[in-house]
């Protein structure tokens, strides 16, 4: 039996968490340049969870079938959909920053920074964009595998680039770190147990 918590319902009541998480920092901020710093970091940690929960969703059920992967693999659109969603919050949240305080936006960041963010930025809306079953088909299978392969991988690169960097200077972005890796491990062991069941002679 399918859990209720499921499809569009989910991606709607994760967007309204978004939504309200937001509003609490605007709130709780003493000034408008803290309160976009405040929903940065703050959806940058939803955005990495939810992209991770995605991502390694085909591969769990793989690895280990039980009912909690099994509603990962069945709702890893409406999980991904979320994510657009928290990382356009974080966009937004971005450009806020750069208009309030142009002087601390590029104290935080650089030319680099932007065009690598940039491109995952088009990913991002790519693979939202072709995440329904008309615009899919338009693309066709062949395309829009190659385009949300290539784009799940340069995103979980973008995260590695940008909590890493972060991780250095700040050790409370150890949990982020590790989870980005497990995450590797799990795809990793995900295709190796994928290679030896097509190699087992039947």
């Amino acid at each position: 039996m399918k859990n209720a918590l499921e499809g569009w319902k989910l991606t709607l009541l994760l967007v309204g968490g978004l939504l309200i998480m937001t509003a609490v920092a605007l709130a709780l901020a003493a000034n408008p340049v803290e309160a976009s710093r405040l929903v940065i970091r703050w959806t940058a940690r939803c955005s990495v969870a939810l992209f991770l929960a995605a991502f390694t969703a085909s591969s769990l059920v793989r690895l280990v079938p039980i009912r909690i992967t099994h509603w990962l693999s069945r709702n890893r659109r409406y999980l991904g959909l979320a994510f657009a969603a928290s990382h356009s919050i974080h966009l937004m949240a971005i450009i806020s920053l750069a208009t309030q305080d142009q002087v601390l936006f590029w104290q935080l960041t650089n030319y680099g920074t932007l065009v690598s963010g940039g491109l995952a930025y088009v990913f991002i809306f790519a693979m939202a964009t072709t995440s329904f079953d008309r615009t899919a088909a338009m693309l066709g299978s062949r395309l829009w595998r190659l385009l949300h392969r290539a784009g799940a991988w340069y995103i979980w690169t973008s995260f590695v680039v940008t909590f890493g960097k972060r991780f250095v200077m700040d050790t409370a972005y150890l949990p982020a770190m590790v989870l980005i890796f497990l995450a590797l491990a799990i795809k990793l062991l995900a295709r190796l147990r994928g290679s030896r069941t097509k190699s087992t002679p039947a």
